[in-house]
């Protein structure tokens, strides 16, 4: 009988050097992936801390807290009453690092609203630039409450029922009704203003305007008029406000924004800033509203961007910030972060580990500038 023959012990060449291919990597200054340990008990701004070494999106997380601080810091780094630089279009204080806000509606429909109340109330934001429902769902929420619901709920029977589905909450439309109410007296006494005394309106003044009418401390748009932050809607027209002017056009036609005026004021705010940060939330016109500011001055020097976009389509809103740094927009030795996530629950968390780490020194600079004479023409 043949014996067997003896199978080799020896591992293939070509396995062993596809497999145990030897490293050429220098970890010397490497960061190491580490997340947080429970066993430390629970620690928020530890857990939250720990994402910058975690990992994916937590990285990105952490990375853009990191750029949203370069930004506060650039911008504290003066203190406030040796500014004596004032922009001329929006007399505020030249800070050493204007900061842009740009959000898209759906972030004042929900709770994230309170948060933006919140950067504004503190002054920690030289502008916002918003989509035309996210001024007036602030407005309406003054005037009546909104509620959760859920994503599939049908839309013929909310319909009959006079309800409003917005994502997974719930705006009944007696709400728009109130608003309506509201807003209407004031479009009224801004046309006899425009008629009798020569007012230019713009969608910031309006907002201005809005702000100081609602008188209400939960409003956005409130503490924007109280600390002169202003708030660019070049399209205030695509939404209830719109619809409101489109309304008041047939009961007494003749108001004017005048758009062009706005966004010489907001590029100018870009022009004379001494450093530039941008934070921006979602994508569509905001996104490109703020950036093509920034432009002017040949790009920005910090750029946070969360949102879901994704650049396969060649979409403004999914385009990465490289993208901006091609067209000036960014500045090409910035460290610019996008954070694929729905701003929802990751701005908070954001806000948490930036801005409101900061808020005692953001306190004690409002009240000293508003203890400083203003400007006068």
């Amino acid at each position: 009988m043949a014996s067997t023959p003896k199978a080799s012990t020896d591992v293939p060449s070509i396995a062993a050097e596809a497999v145990l291919a030897k490293s050429d990597f220098d970890s010397t200054n490497a960061t190491v992936v580490k997340g947080y340990d429970f066993n430390n008990g629970i620690d928020h701004h530890a857990l939250l801390s720990s994402y910058a070494t975690c990992g994916f999106s937590a990285t990105k997380f952490g990375l853009a807290v990191q750029e949203i601080i370069r930004m506060i810091n650039k911008k504290l780094e003066v203190p406030v009453e040796d500014i004596t630089d004032f922009n001329s279009h929006t007399n505020r204080r030249l800070s050493n690092c204007t900061i842009f806000l740009g959000l898209t509606s759906n972030l004042v429909s929900c709770g994230v609203r309170e948060t933006i109340r919140y950067l504004v109330e503190h002054n920690m934001v030289d502008c916002l630039v918003v989509t035309a429902g996210g001024i007036e769902e602030d407005f309406i929420k003054c005037l009546g409450n909104s509620y959760i619901g859920a994503f599939n709920l049908s839309g013929k029977e909310l319909r009959k029922k006079g309800v409003n589905r917005v994502g997974n909450m719930l705006v009944p439309n007696d709400n728009y009704c109130k608003f309506e109410d509201w807003v209407m007296p004031i479009l009224d006494q801004m046309l006899e203003e425009q008629n009798s005394q020569g007012m230019k309106w713009t969608p910031s003044k309006v907002i201005h305007r809005l702000g100081k009418e609602i008188n209400d401390k939960s409003s956005i748009y409130y503490w924007c008029y109280q600390n002169n932050i202003p708030v660019f809607s070049p399209a205030l027209t695509d939404g209830s406000i719109g619809d409101m002017l489109y309304f008041h056009s047939h009961k007494t036609s003749g108001l004017v924004l005048d758009i062009v005026e706005d966004v010489r004021k907001m590029n100018n705010q870009a022009v004379t800033a001494k450093h530039s940060g941008m934070i921006i939330l979602g994508g569509g016109l905001v996104k490109h509203h703020v950036n093509n500011a920034n432009l002017m001055r040949n790009g920005a020097d910090f750029s946070v961007n969360v949102n879901t976009g994704q650049e396969f389509d060649g979409s403004d809103s999914g385009a990465p910030p490289d993208e901006a740094v091609s067209w000036g927009k960014i500045k090409m030795d910035a460290t610019p972060v996008k954070l694929c996530a729905d701003a929802s629950f990751a701005f908070p968390l954001i806000v948490a580990e930036t801005f409101a780490r900061y808020q005692q020194q953001f306190d004690q600079r409002l009240e000293k500038e508003k203890s400083l004479p203003v400007k006068t023409d």
